[in-house]
């Protein structure tokens, strides 16, 4: 099972890339690309232009920097030591402030779709490191009452320029659902600050654009097809932003007795995977961070919930987002504003368009 995951990552970021990138040919800017395995995910990086290999450099340093920051079970990380401090505040860098600030919106605004300190039960149901369990109810009840993301507090001192995070001391929480957003967005900054100009890194199923294609036109991203993740269903035409999904079929595992199959999605609410008509849902938002943080929150809503969702918050100028959802029975639901941007490609699916 382990091979096979890692083996659909490295497909869907070749598919990806391959829908993104244009041929290298005489006349165009030079292309780098570099490869690594970071956040327990398959990464592509690539740059264009003369200062490309200098931008590739920053990008990978912020990548690996806020993987060892982030890892909930390395004992040197930032996360290790909030979930172990018994309830004191922990000093934290900005960039775990940006993500507490995001997920605190999204939770908020979506009744909870959205909780970082269900990570408890993910070590419980063996997704963290992959002893894969399906636990007793009694097992899930228990893990549940240390659920408690209302209850962790970001303290910022504007004097100082630094912020500190304290949950209770029942509390573990992890960033996974924020952290290949974050660092896309502090990579493109980092790419920028280098005098990149267009480039595109690829992290998982995380894609984020720096400017458009050396030629001036838009990039092409393709949106995962959940039922065989080596194809797409459809793909976007998009400028600079982020294009994040969050699926079902990306971590599961199979319960060897019963043949009922399980993901790695949670609904905080209960402890068990989410189980609604979604099979994915892609969010387009110019906000790395953000984008993450919806992808998930939507997946867990289900269909009408995130849609109702984003009639409410997803409109607003400058800071909206777009989603393409796909359904158990093939439906792919788009919001109108990719109604230029969106192209079926597979027509085993049916596409509308929701106002």
């Amino acid at each position: 099972m382990k091979q096979r995951k890692k083996l659909k990552r490295i497909l869907c970021a070749l598919l990806c890339l391959a829908m993104m990138l244009p041929l290298a040919g005489c006349g165009e800017t030079k292309k780098s690309q570099r490869e690594l395995f970071a956040m327990d995910t398959v990464m592509t990086l690539v740059a264009y232009g003369k200062n490309r290999e200098t931008g590739l450099n920053a990008a990978e340093s912020v990548i690996r920097s806020m993987d060892a920051m982030l890892d909930p079970e390395n004992p040197g990380s930032t996360v290790y030591a909030i979930n172990h401090a018994n309830g004191e505040n922990v000093v934290v860098p900005g960039q775990v402030a940006d993500m507490l600030t995001a997920a605190k919106q999204v939770y908020s605004q979506s009744g909870g779709a959205l909780d970082l300190t269900v990570y408890p039960l993910l070590k419980l149901w063996g997704f963290i490191d992959e002893k894969y369990y399906v636990p007793y109810d009694y097992e899930i009840l228990d893990q549940l009452s240390r659920v408690c993301f209302d209850q962790v507090l970001l303290t910022s001192f504007p004097s100082s320029g630094t912020y500190t995070v304290s949950l209770p001391s029942y509390g573990e929480m992890s960033f996974g659902a924020l952290a290949k957003g974050c660092a896309s967005d502090k990579a493109i900054e980092s790419m920028r600050a280098a005098g990149v100009t267009s480039g595109v890194i690829s992290l998982g199923g995380n894609v984020q654009t720096l400017g458009l294609k050396p030629d001036g036109t838009m990039w092409t991203v393709g949106v995962a097809d959940p039922n065989n993740p080596s194809s797409y269903v459809g793909v976007l035409n998009v400028g600079e932003t982020a294009v994040v999904t969050s699926g079902s079929y990306q971590r599961f595992f199979p319960d060897i007795t019963t043949g009922n199959i399980y993901h790695h999605i949670l609904k905080p609410q209960s402890g068990y995977p989410v189980s609604n008509n979604l099979v994915s849902a892609t969010i387009i938002c110019k906000d790395g961070t953000m984008a993450d943080a919806l992808s998930t929150a939507m997946f867990v809503l289900g269909e009408v919930q995130s849609l109702n969702y984003w009639r409410q918050y997803g409109k607003t100028d400058g800071g909206g987002f777009d989603m393409v959802l796909i359904t158990k029975d093939k439906r792919i639901i788009c919001t109108k504003g990719l109604i230029e941007e969106f192209t079926l490609v597979n027509e085993e699916y049916t596409l509308s368009y929701s106002e």
